[in-house]
């Protein structure tokens, strides 16, 4: 009788388990019938394939690519990724010191941090490494910077090239803290300005500190920069909230085809401040977590929003664990604000021609707990917008290419100053800047030029020789246009270079020093904080 019983339970669990499954996008046959053919595929070609394969490789290039096909969230993580994606999140690893970024076949500098490691050997931003200990970086066909991590005190020999010449380094591993406010101070003697930079586990806890601090110092009003912040922890996110808003208050509502991802996320502490006045300024590099912050406060009309459209991503992922230490890091649902937008820009389910995700165009309007309009479907559009720190096609692509980096690195070992105070970019210099921009080759291809090259493609062999002339003089003049270009946008382009060749010469602790004083979106808060009715009234 009990062996019947629990057949019948067997059953009625195999036909739930049909039936909940028949309410899924997924069919189950479906994934189980392409695993096989996969597995048989993987086995028949590491098996008969004219040369040796390296199997790991093969699979680990297989499932990036697959999960190329959704959004750039959804990674899959190896043994090396998952203890990276720990480092970030704990703010603490043991290493050299430094940003770097790996390229093709280059691994470049791009900050030394200071008094670390790398720091204390010399080297500096634009310093490529060619060598590490016997390893040529040109023929290491993983992330070369895994080769600098390395348990403390241990030590690692690098060649780098720097201006046309090679040098030497040994280089003594450190553990190096990773703050998530690498920076605050007063702004005048009633304004704190606090720069949080990203959220990992310390990001809370060292805001309420600095706020604490700032209010010592007689801090009666407060600037929270979140630009370049690009993102981290959700449960941090609500945490720097919180520090501001009263314990229960809706932050964040997430939503999902899974169930139990569907969550509403509220404060849970008692709050530091909930009167101080308040300003968060922004960027287009601003995401994820810190558009939660600064999303989440225009809703709730805690704090004027000022800068630049914030990058847009509102997306949600969590790390689950696969076997043999991996992990498949995948978006699991949208994030909606107090308001009950969602701000992400970008839609990777409805690609074009070129297989890019199509930007949202069409915004839908949502009310502030007074009643002020904001939109979603475009990142956190700012209440105030400050020039200065946009972006465009222009700038990305002078970033993307190095350009900016690159003479940056050219005119730090050309010049010299002996204090922020004496830090100075002229004229000349900007000039100096076009001149060599001019003969970069770098890409930046407008739509129209798009437009006019797919129309010139299309009917070669119809349109007459004049016609096709037309069509060249045109595409010159716009290429012309680009270069005029960095003039129109000195003043974007500009702010560029002075924030990295100041980091090249002070640190980050002397660009942070320098925007004090000089920063057109600390500036303009710091005016409209002392202005208490002004402020108020963009609230209302």
């Amino acid at each position: 009788m009990k062996n019947v019983r629990k057949k019948i339970i067997v059953s009625v669990f195999a036909v739930s388990m049909l039936v909940v499954g028949s309410s899924f996008k997924s069919d189950f046959f479906e994934i189980a019938k392409q695993i096989e053919i996969f597995t048989t595929l993987f086995k028949e070609l590491n098996m008969n394939y004219v040369d040796e394969t390296n199997p790991a490789e093969l699979m680990d290039s297989a499932i990036k690519n697959m999960l190329n096909e959704l959004d750039p969230y959804t990674r899959f993580l190896n043994e090396q990724d998952v203890e990276a994606y720990k480092i970030n999140n704990a703010g603490e690893y043991s290493g050299i010191g430094a940003l770097v970024r790996s390229f093709d076949d280059r691994l470049l500098i791009i900050e030394a941090y200071k008094d670390y490691p790398a720091d204390k050997a010399g080297l500096k931003a634009g310093d490529e490494i060619v060598k590490i200990g016997d390893i040529e970086v040109k023929d290491f066909q993983d992330n070369a910077s895994e080769l600098l991590k390395g348990a403390n005190d241990s030590e690692i020999e690098i060649a780098y090239k720097r201006q046309g010449q090679t040098k030497t380094a040994t280089i003594k591993r450190a553990g190096v803290e990773v703050d998530a406010v690498p920076f605050y101070d007063m702004v005048d003697d009633k304004t704190g300005y606090v720069v949080l930079s990203k959220f990992n586990r310390k990001a809370s806890s060292q805001t309420k500190s600095a706020i604490q601090d700032l209010k010592g110092k007689g801090a009666e009003r407060l600037i929270l920069d979140l630009r370049g912040n690009p993102g981290g922890l959700l449960s941090e996110a609500i945490n720097v909230t919180n520090l501001f808003v009263p314990k229960g208050e809706l932050i964040v509502t997430t939503k999902s085809k899974v169930k139990k991802f569907n969550q509403e996320y509220k404060t849970k502490n008692q709050p530091e401040d909930t009167d101080i006045p308040l300003v968060v300024l922004i960027d287009g590099s601003s995401a994820s977590a810190s558009e939660i912050v600064s999303g989440g406060l225009q809703d709730l009309d805690r704090a004027v929003i000022m800068g630049a459209r914030s990058f847009g991503k509102g997306l949600v992922q969590r790390p689950l664990k696969l076997t043999y230490g991996t992990q498949l890091k995948v978006t699991i649902s949208r994030y909606y604000t107090p308001s009950g937008r969602c701000i992400q820009s970008l839609d990777y389910w409805n690609r074009d021609e070129d297989g890019k995700a199509v930007r949202n165009t069409v915004y839908n309007n949502f009310a502030t707990r007074n009643g002020r309009k904001v939109q979603d479907g475009g990142g956190v559009m700012p209440d105030i917008e400050i020039a200065s720190i946009k972006s465009n096609a222009l700038i990305e692509s002078l970033e993307r290419n190095n350009i900016i980096f690159d003479f940056a690195t050219s005119f730090f070992y050309k010049n010299d100053f002996s204090s922020v105070a004496d830090f100075s970019f002229s004229a000349a210099d900007y000039n100096d800047f076009k001149g060599f921009a001019k003969t970069q080759d770098f890409s930046l291809e407008t739509q129209s030029e798009q437009l006019l090259e797919e129309a010139m493609n299309n009917e070669e062999g119809v349109l007459g020789p004049t016609v096709q002339a037309k069509y060249k003089d045109l595409l010159l003049a716009i290429g012309q246009g680009k270069i005029s270009s960095l003039d129109t946008y000195q003043t974007e382009i500009q702010k560029k270079l002075e924030d990295e060749l100041i980091k090249r010469y002070f640190y980050r602790d002397g660009l942070y020093e320098y925007y004090l004083s000089n920063d057109d979106a600390i500036l303009t808060a710091k005016t409209l904080l002392a202005d208490n009715d002004k402020y108020l009234g963009i609230l209302q």
